[in-house]
């Protein structure tokens, strides 16, 4: 595939983002009804990123790579590969390459015919393609299977056929659909790692679309969680999973205990909620923040950050009370399910580290605890 050659370059080429989205906008019209895919898009995914979009079923996620592709053309707005407007140009004069969940390799062809299929289509010299198909199966770790047919082949492997074929045409930026999802979970954690690796060694530009928050965490430099056709939060994964900046994010990123109250007062850079009988949350504030004593504020806490005891904690970090619901033993960690002093569940995760005894049982009454950094402010309760 080959970019357009008669859009203009808008820019700095050598500070233009890989891909970039400027208003972009896609409705479709149902039943002589106009539904909204994506509402406004705005998005720079920089050269060599490994850019994750992650979202549920119907956010918009898929309908962005779409149009990233060429196979949908937004409603309104433009996208620019490496500062060419290309919003107009179809599928196949881009420079981009899209891997499906499917993998579409050719049942009949040979691993070896299946890389070599797009470079054949160019008219590349025999050699050169024996050369590049070479290279890039000893980067997916295919070497010495390549007369062998994909029905011969592992889940996994045909996975890296397919990546070594949309590679080998050396494409500006590869997108990927949900690649993953076929495979089984042991599989699927294997070619994470792998899939990381492979891009780090090409250099390329990966644009991955998963609904799987654990995929786009191990995976991703950074992570746009869309929900509804908008970024709700864009950052690196730490960002995102420490920092959630809405109720959306921070329950559909990992488990996130959401818990509300009345700020009693307001001290420097931290503000206090006062159950009474010595429970308290601190919250750290942002920077600018206008919140007052008085007002109702909602926050999250992650699980792993809350220590479980049966004695009132020593400190002035964050103490509530509540009584166990459940405990349930994973191997390497308990999880407790507790019912705090002011009716809100909250969960617990405790390492198994040097014992499988657990810290209290179904019924008990407990303290939580935790240090306030890990509090963290999400706005007006709700």
């Amino acid at each position: 595939m080959t970019e357009t050659q008669d859009a203009p370059v808008r820019g700095d080429s050598a500070t233009l983002p890989a891909i970039e989205l400027a208003g972009v906008v896609k409705e479709y019209r149902s039943h002589g009804e106009t539904v909204p895919a994506v509402r406004g898009l705005d998005l720079a995914i920089g050269e060599g990123e490994f850019f994750s979009l992650l979202g549920p079923s119907g956010c918009g996620k898929t309908t962005t790579m779409r149009m990233i592709a060429g196979f949908e053309e937004p409603t309104a707005g433009a996208v620019f590969l490496r500062g060419k407007d290309v919003t107009a140009v179809p599928a196949h004069r881009r420079d981009v390459n899209m891997v499906f969940q499917s993998y579409a390799l050719f049942p009949h062809m040979s691993v070896f015919e299946n890389v070599a299929f797009g470079l054949r289509r160019k008219g590349v010299e025999r050699s050169e393609i024996t050369r590049r198909v070479g290279e890039m199966l000893e980067i997916v770790d295919l070497t010495g299977r390549e007369k062998r047919r994909p029905r011969e082949m592992s889940g996994g492997q045909q996975q890296r056929v397919a990546l070594a074929r949309a590679l080998v045409n050396r494409p500006r930026a590869l997108l990927l659909d949900e690649p993953l999802g076929a495979l089984d979970l042991k599989l699927r954690q294997h070619m994470q790692v792998e899939l990381k690796r492979i891009q780090r060694e090409v250099g390329v530009t990966f644009v991955y679309v998963t609904h799987d928050q654990g995929e786009a965490l191990t995976m991703s430099d950074r992570i746009a969680v869309m929900n509804d056709g908008r970024i709700e939060q864009l950052g690196s994964p730490r960002e995102i999973y420490e920092r959630p900046a809405s109720r959306f994010v921070a329950g559909f990123i990992g488990t996130s205990n959401l818990l509300s109250g009345e700020i009693g007062e307001v001290d420097g850079d931290r503000a206090v909620i006062a159950y009474g009988d010595g429970e308290r949350i601190v919250v750290p504030l942002p920077e600018g923040s206008a919140v007052s004593a008085g007002e109702r504020v909602e926050l999250t806490v992650r699980p792993e950050k809350i220590e479980i005891g049966v004695e009132p904690p020593a400190g002035n970090g964050s103490a509530i009370r509540g009584t166990v619901g459940e405990v349930v033993y994973l191997g390497t960690s308990t999880n407790y399910n507790v019912v705090t002093s002011a009716g809100a569940d909250v969960v617990v995760f405790t390492q198994n580290a040097t014992s499988a005894e657990d810290v209290a049982v179904r019924g008990d009454s407990v303290w939580l605890s935790w240090h306030p950094r890990y509090s963290y402010l999400i706005g007006p309760a709700s």
